[in-house]
């Protein structure tokens, strides 16, 4: 809910903070006083269009500030994060900073959450938290997608468990039928691609290339390229270790050997020698196993001649026109191959497939109609009940001869919400012709109807926060009376905002506002400069009685328009408890 709203050098107001509660605030104040920048300023926190007219004359800016207090799990605490704000949180409430300021020369900035953030951010912003009803706002029920979630959360769980079961059959006949479609309307290029694939893969499988095989090869094709030199180094590390050509006296494993036999002599007499003899053993038969590999290395060289090079390099070239064409490497080349034989399998199936899919999309059609067909029937059941009870109160609020019609066309396309095309009408009186909502209603007349479908749909389908303008304009005596009470009824759901000149809508407040005109006078006490500025207060009970009295009789001193006052604010406290 917003629990702050401050202006500053909006219109006339210099600088106000209305401090903002649950259930029912009213802003009240003579005419000029600018009770309607308050429906200016949050308009502007919603993403209105700014107005470089309504900067106070001689400001630089005029700007709105908002603080909301919102669960931390609200959909707005999150998209704030998302544009670079944030909510700060206090014993499990998240508080969100709006603002808005609009310059002389008509520039304006918007911030969510202390960042600066676009205008769109802000509305988006809006439309989960507040609800503006005024002769020249938006009404929140103007658009068919409105009036359809408005009725469908008032049909209840019923309508959304088949709707859910409706929607979940048709994203996948909807995905369905588009597989269908790029089947029939790609055939000559799928047979293309089938072709490529097939041709690619013949070629593959022709080399037969293994896995790792283009590194293997290489490293025996650079072992064959050194093959001398690398015979040259086995056959004198050979040498070093068994010398067989020129005696044992100097190679290795003689004087390991010599140095075993030494230490065995006197190892009796010693565990240190002894270990050393035995560590020396070991590295005896380490040098002879080493020399027995060193001499079938160089067997084995002697048996790979330029022949077996040629042949590793014609394979080398087999294999690299394969990685060239298909992949870096032969692993990778393998991998692709085995995603192009389930493509290919796929390709080579759509005859079967498109046969499969049109029986499927039939079928599920068939099913789909007949849930669309639950679902309109639900729907008119619910627009009767809706109907009925918003007509009900547009007759105790001025409005006896007004109907609310709500239309349900069942005969249209299968759409994400079924076939009906939903639109709420107003009849203003018996005799004439339906009219969209918005047309053919003042001002006045239209915030009452949404009044009226807003005290019903209160319980099932809430926004945090609703401002009304000109809701009272044209009425006066019992149907004031009946307006209170029931913006009191809506007040028990959700915070209501409301800019009123009756005092009995005033009467129902929780919270009474009054906003206040001050002329600027001159140097000589007397004459005015031709400014004029407003201040706004929060009326305690004592206040809040010499207001209504002002607003009853023009004359907040007078006992008995006082007495008045006073019996408003008493049958108030009993009034919506009748409801």
């Amino acid at each position: 809910m917003l629990e702050e709203l401050r202006i500053r050098d909006l219109g006339v107001i210099t600088d106000a903070a209305l401090p903002l509660g649950p259930g029912l605030s009213v802003v009240t104040g003579e005419t000029g006083a600018g009770k309607t920048m308050v429906v200016t300023a949050v308009g502007l926190l919603l993403g209105a269009r700014s107005d470089a007219g309504a900067v106070r004359s001689g400001a630089k800016s005029a700007s709105a500030e908002a603080v909301l207090k919102l669960d931390p799990a609200h959909s707005a605490v999150e998209r704030a994060k998302e544009a670079g704000g944030e909510a700060e949180e206090f014993d499990g409430v998240a508080e969100l900073l709006l603002a808005r300021t609009v310059g002389a020369d008509g520039r304006s900035r918007a911030y969510v959450g202390g960042r600066a953030a676009p205008v769109g951010v802000l509305a988006e912003l809006g439309e989960s938290l507040v609800v503006v009803h005024g002769q020249s706002d938006q009404i929140r029920l103007k658009s068919a997608t409105a009036q359809r979630h408005a009725l469908d959360r008032f049909a209840g769980v019923p309508l959304a468990k088949t709707l859910g079961e409706y929607q979940e059959l048709f994203n996948h006949w909807k995905a369905i039928q588009s597989e269908l479609e790029t089947l029939r309307s790609e055939a000559r290029e799928r047979l293309r691609e089938a072709e490529s694939l097939d041709a690619a893969l013949k070629e593959i499988d022709e080399v037969d290339p293994q896995p790792g095989e283009d590194e293997t090869l290489k490293a025996e094709a650079v072992k064959l390229a050194n093959v001398e030199e690398l015979r040259l180094a086995a056959a004198a590390a050979h040498e070093s270790l068994i010398a067989e050509e020129f005696g044992d006296a100097g190679d290795a494993t003689t004087m390991v050997d010599a140095a075993k036999r030494t230490l065995e002599h006197v190892a009796e007499h010693d565990e240190e020698l002894r270990s050393a003899a035995t560590r020396l053993a070991e590295v005896g038969f380490l040098l002879n196993d080493i020399a027995a590999e060193l001499s079938s290395y160089q067997a084995a060289l002697d048996t790979e001649g330029p022949e077996r090079l040629s042949e590793i390099e014609e394979r080398r070239a087999a294999l690299a026109k394969l990685i060239r064409k298909y992949a870096p490497s032969i692993d990778e080349v393998l991998e692709w191959a085995a995603a192009a034989r389930t493509r290919l399998d796929e390709l080579q199936d759509d005859s079967s497939r498109i046969e499969a899919l049109d029986a499927e999309v039939g079928s599920a059609e068939a099913t789909l109609r007949k849930l669309a067909a639950g679902i309109t029937k639900a729907r008119l059941k619910a627009a009767k009940d809706l109907s009925a009870r918003v007509s009900a109160e547009l007759k105790a609020l001025a409005m006896a001869d007004a109907t609310l019609v709500i239309e349900v066309d069942g005969s249209g396309v299968l759409g994400p919400w079924g076939t009906d095309e939903i639109a709420f009408l107003l009849r203003p009186h018996s005799g004439a012709p339906a009219r969209p909502l918005g047309k053919g209603a003042s001002g006045g007349e239209l915030s009452r109807v949404m009044l009226a479908i807003e005290v019903v749909l209160a319980a099932v389908d809430p926004v945090p926060t609703f401002v009304f303008d000109e809701v009272d304009a044209g009425v006066g005596g019992r149907a004031a009376v009946e307006i209170g009470r029931r913006l009191a009824m809506l007040a028990r759901h959700v915070q209501v905002l409301v800019v009123t000149h009756l005092p009995q809508v005033a009467a129902f407040a929780d919270q009474h506002i009054r906003v206040t005109k001050t002329s600027v006078r001159g140097a000589d006490g007397k004459t005015t400069t031709g400014f004029t500025s407003s201040d706004v207060q929060l009326l305690g009970d004592d206040e809040r009685v010499k207001e209504l009295a002002r607003m009853l009789a023009g004359q907040e001193d007078s006992e008995s328009a006082q007495a008045h006052a006073q019996e408003l604010l008493d049958d108030a406290k009993l009034l919506p408890q009748r409801a």
